[in-house]
């Protein structure tokens, strides 16, 4: 496919640019507004394998997947307080164990 690169686009949502910026654009987006979204060219609307095609072509990357919350494995918050104490200075120490006592009183 022989696009030219500055040729005049209109990307759904984000007005008038060239197509490589509009190509470059819609592959920032996350997968899901990427699917949402649409690149017309003299009224007619792209199709996705034509767009891809010519991010590859122009050597544009798209967006990496972005993990769910879910999937990320649980934090050893025991691991992660004992890292903090670790690296307090003994004031801050001192100060924490004497608010934790005045705390356990009431």
């Amino acid at each position: 496919m022989t696009s030219d690169p500055e040729e005049s686009v209109r990307l759904q949502g984000y007005g008038e640019m060239t197509l490589r910026t509009a190509v470059t654009t819609m592959m920032l987006l996350a997968p899901r507004e990427r699917a949402d979204a649409a690149i017309f060219r003299d009224g007619v609307r792209l199709a996705s394998g034509e767009i891809a095609e010519l991010a590859s072509e122009w050597g544009i990357k798209p967006a990496p997947e972005i993990r769910s919350p879910k999937l990320v494995p649980e934090q050893d918050w025991t691991q992660i307080v004992r890292g903090m104490v670790r690296e307090a200075p003994l004031p801050a120490l001192m100060i924490a164990f004497m608010v934790g006592v005045l705390v356990a009183r009431r």
